[in-house]
């Protein structure tokens, strides 16, 4: 679709900056509710963004939900630009730096609690002499004979 290059500019700006864009499925608004642009041209200059693979798309209740992919940040990135969403956090708990894992108590590791190769083999599961026994049903899974 053709727009300005003023346009443009501002939503791969943004998208970039913010890292998310929200959009309503009206493509007759005249303008957008964050970006100083029409509507349509949002939603379209972000269907092309997503065709490359920058974008990923979300549509729901009819709204487009639009976030930034790791190949967007690195293909639109200016050399001195960091944008907010991949800023460093700052050092909130204080101490000295060293990584304390993931802080769910177990160690910051899934295998923790995987069963498959821990223990003795044929733990878990039904006891081997289990025979379900099903007599029929009610409704649909009588079996054919009425009730």
């Amino acid at each position: 679709m053709l727009m300005n290059k003023a346009d443009r500019r501002q939503i791969h700006e943004y998208i970039f900056r913010e890292g998310a864009l929200v959009a309503k499925k009206d493509f007759n608004v005249a303008k957008h509710s964050a970006i100083d642009t029409e509507n349509l041209f949002v939603i379209k200059a972000c269907q092309s963004l997503t065709s490359r693979g920058y974008l990923k798309t979300r549509f729901s209740w009819q709204y487009y939900y639009y976030t930034l992919t790791p190949e967007g940040t690195d293909s639109s990135r200016p050399t001195n630009f960091v944008q907010c969403s991949q800023a460093l956090p700052r050092n909130m708990g204080g101490g000295d730096g060293e990584h304390r894992g993931s802080g769910r108590g177990r160690g910051g590791d899934r295998d923790g609690y995987r069963r498959r190769d821990a223990g003795k083999k044929g733990q878990g599961g039904a006891p081997g002499g289990f025979a379900p026994d099903f007599r029929g049903g009610f409704g649909r899974g009588n079996g054919g004979r009425d009730a």
